[in-house]
């Protein structure tokens, strides 16, 4: 494969256009890697390619963790986030989609604010546009958001103290300052996932609660389809946490884990219909997802009537199954996104 730049300067892709990257399931022996995250295991085998790129998904032989190989730098990274992916301005969907997301949004923080004293300080690490921030704000909690930059976090609630930074440990919070840190589909975008659970061990107080989200490489969802599978966002998605192997990482950063969670309305239905539809190649790679996504008023709307109305059909369609399947992986434990509650 030949090697890629993701700088802008260099690429016409915009965000979007990197969600439809082909990926393609490989075989291979396996190879000696750097310390893998999890188990520091030094062997991991091939997994997946990606279009264009010449880093590869790798899983690692003794814990299963997948990751991109070889990482990307801190440049590359940047460039997989142009401005038009937070949202213009501070949203990310089409109007009737974006205030499905926000609806969801409020209801599961009644899961978040489970126990919390009034007033409780909460840290959103990699908070966006503060969707969570403001929910739970509106019930009475010191909001306080990590982003990695301004752009990153604009249209987020002003209630919320958002720090920009690279790295967790770089926002220089006071020790022991946090009664809760929410980590929501945020630790797969990172290049140091262990350190960021570290600091943030530190800065929470005894006894306080960390939640993390992540896709689950070991769901059900990821093992049927495979390549399809839309929750691997490829390339942007550095690494690929099977449950057994967050479960370890959290444990060996200090962590009791109390709980995992295999459901989750705002994931994993949707998770099921693009994955499905990505397996079909006359139709575009997370087609869905882009023809859902909001875009400025000039630009026209993505893929021709006839692709649009079929992508319409299907998710209309494609709903009361994949909402069936959700509940079957919930039920065998084996959602495509978990979400674990741990404390300190």
């Amino acid at each position: 494969m030949t090697g890629r730049s993701s700088h802008p300067s260099e690429s016409p892709l915009d965000h979007l256009g990197l969600y439809q990257l082909g990926v393609r399931s490989v075989h291979g022996p396996a190879e000696s890697v750097s310390r893998c995250e999890v188990c520091a295991a030094q062997t991991a085998h091939p997994h997946f390619e990606i279009e264009n790129f010449s880093a590869r998904v790798l899983v690692c032989t003794q814990c299963g963790l997948g990751r991109l190989h070889p990482m990307l730098d801190a440049d590359e990274i940047s460039d997989l986030y142009p401005d038009d992916y937070y949202g213009e301005p501070g949203t990310k969907f089409q109007p009737s989609v974006e205030r499905l997301v926000r609806f969801i949004g409020e209801r599961h923080i009644t899961f978040l604010s489970r126990g919390l004293a009034p007033r409780a300080r909460i840290l959103d690490v990699g908070c966006g546009r503060g969707v969570i921030l403001s929910a739970l704000a509106n019930r009475g909690f010191e909001v306080h958001g990590l982003e990695i930059s301004a752009e990153a976090a604009r249209g987020a609630d002003p209630r919320a103290e958002i720090r920009i930074a690279t790295r967790l440990a770089d926002a220089e919070y006071e020790p022991e300052s946090f009664d809760e840190i929410i980590i929501w589909h945020v630790l797969e975008h990172l290049v140091d996932p262990r350190a960021t659970l570290e600091a943030a061990h530190r800065i929470l107080k005894p006894g306080g609660r960390l939640i993390v989200a992540v896709p689950n490489f070991s769901s059900l969802q990821s093992r049927w389809t495979g390549d399809a599978w839309f929750h691997l966002d490829l390339p942007r998605h550095l690494y690929h946490f099977p449950l057994d192997a967050l479960q370890a990482i959290l444990a060996d950063t200090g962590y009791t884990v109390d709980a995992a969670y295999h459901f989750s309305l705002r994931q994993n239905p949707f998770g099921w219909i693009q994955s499905v539809l990505n397996r079909f190649h006359s139709l575009p790679r997370n087609g869905l997802y882009t023809m859902l996504h909001r875009r400025s008023v000039d630009e026209p709307a993505p893929f021709d009537a006839t692709t649009r109305a079929w992508l319409w059909f299907w998710l209309i369609v494609g709903t009361p199954f994949a909402l069936a399947a959700t509940i079957y992986e919930t039920a065998i434990r084996s959602g495509g996104s978990v979400h674990l509650v741990a404390t300190r």
